[in-house]
Order: C-alpha cells, then sequence, then structure tokens
C-alpha cells in the first residue's frame, strides 16, 4: 500500500514540477506532508541535504522519502515515480522538437511560464527565511543566528557580484554555507 501511495505522490511531483527542483520544493512539501511521511522540521533539512548531495533535488528527496518510508523497494519506486513523467515527455518532445519548439502557442506559454517560476522560486526562499529566522506567523521568534547566516551570505554573494562583477558560484555559496553553519553552531549540540 505505501508503494502505491509513494507512485501517486511522486507521480504528482513529477508531473507537474515545472521549472526545476527549487520550483518543485512547495509540491513536494505538500504532497509529502499531505501523506504525513516526514515531518516539516525534517522535510527541511531533507531539503538542505538534497541540494547539497549531487543530483537533482526532486530525486533525492524522493529517494530519502521513499527510503524511509519503504526501504530499498520504497526508494526505488519513488525515485521511478518521479523521473518518468519527465523521461516520457523528454522523449515525446525530443520526437516532435521542430515543430513544437517553433509554435508561436508553445513560445507564448514557455514565455508565460519563466515568471511563474520566478516568482514560485522567490516565494519558496522567503518562506524559508521566514519561517527559520523568526518561526512562525501565530508565534515570533526571532533566531538570531539565522538572521545573522542569511545576511552574511546575502551580503558575501551580492557582495561578489558587485565586487568581481560575477556572483560566487552555487557550489561556492554551499559550501561556505556549510562552514558558515559548522562555525555558528560549533559546541552547541547544532
Amino acid at each position: 500500500m505505501i508503494c502505491l501511495e509513494l507512485v501517486i505522490g511522486f507521480l504528482k511531483v513529477g508531473l507537474f514540477a515545472f521549472g526545476g527542483g527549487y520550483a518543485a520544493i512547495p509540491l513536494i512539501r505538500d504532497v509529502v506532508l499531505s501523506y504525513g511521511w516526514i515531518e516539516d522540521e525534517m522535510l527541511t533539512c531533507m531539503i538542505a541535504v538534497s541540494e547539497s548531495t549531487p543530483g537533482p533535488i526532486m530525486v533525492n528527496m524522493a529517494t530519502y522519502v521513499g527510503s524511509s518510508q519503504a526501504g530499498l523497494p520504497g526508494a526505488l519506486t519513488a525515485t521511478t515515480a518521479v523521473v518518468l513523467p519527465s523521461f516520457l515527455i523528454t522523449l515525446l518532445i525530443t520526437a516532435l522538437l521542430k515543430k513544437v519548439l517553433t509554435n508561436p502557442y508553445v513560445q507564448a506559454v514557455l514565455r508565460g511560464l519563466k515568471p511563474c517560476v520566478i516568482g514560485i522560486i522567490l516565494a519558496v526562499g522567503v518562506n524559508m527565511i521566514r519561517h527559520h529566522c523568526f518561526g512562525s506567523p501565530d508565534v515570533f521568534s526571532a533566531d538570531t543566528k539565522a538572521i545573522l547566516m542569511t545576511v552574511f551570505l546575502g551580503t558575501l554573494y551580492f557582495g561578489s557580484r558587485r565586487i568581481l562583477k560575477k556572483g560566487i558560484s552555487p557550489i561556492g555559496l554551499i559550501a561556505i554555507s556549510a562552514l558558515t553553519g559548522i562555525m555558528i553552531n560549533w559546541g552547541t549540540g547544532l
């Protein structure tokens, strides 16, 4: 039964997550929390781990959730379910590539989707900053460490763009984030 739920849940993610991993985070959160597979706090930690490990975030999340729910069969089931829609869509688009991409209606749809994906990614980022720096909306509790780390990383990123005329690479920013988090939380039991 759990494998069927994993297939249904992660097929939804795979089918409707347009725009990549960051844009899929709200959908992953909705699916995982609605099935009660893991808690919101653990989900946030797994998003960070999935971002830090090689591979697409959706695949990493599906593999982790599937493994936590049904072991190796669950991991294989969830991973296959999340990848299958994009695999089939890619095969279909490849077969129809010339006709589809030159179609003005398809071009209009793709141009219309770009701002939506940017908005979704921005909303996820703002929501994560708000939640982890200032707590839930009903209980205000400022986390000084999280606020300082967010300000530091934002200043570092945008400062490097201004000074060096290019931003720090995502890999470099992830490494700096990890080191900063270790230094800030050293000895506090994380």
